[in-house]
């Protein structure tokens, strides 16, 4: 019984490493998306606010979204070189 508790708990709450599976799974499938996308999708999809998603942003995902954003010139570039991939 408790087993069954702490699974329903997990599905209604989200911890970093479940939360960041669920934007890798929407970034694999819909190839056109985003990680800014995808997270403001789940959030609609699951009827979060936006503004609680950055405690849930684990440091790896956060480093793909930092690049992502820096890709887009949403971010300033560092002053640090980057070889091109």
């Amino acid at each position: 019984m408790e087993k069954d508790l702490e699974k329903a708990l997990e599905k209604k709450f989200f911890c970093t490493a479940r939360f960041a599976q669920e934007i890798e799974k929407i970034v694999k499938e819909e190839k056109d998306m985003s990680y800014i996308d995808a997270i403001v999708f789940f959030c609609d999809k699951n009827s979060l606010d936006v503004e609680s998603i950055p405690k849930l942003i684990s440091k790896p995902l956060k480093e793909k979204i930092r690049a992502e954003a820096t890709k887009l010139n949403y971010l300033k570039r560092t002053s640090r070189a980057k070889l091109p991939i």
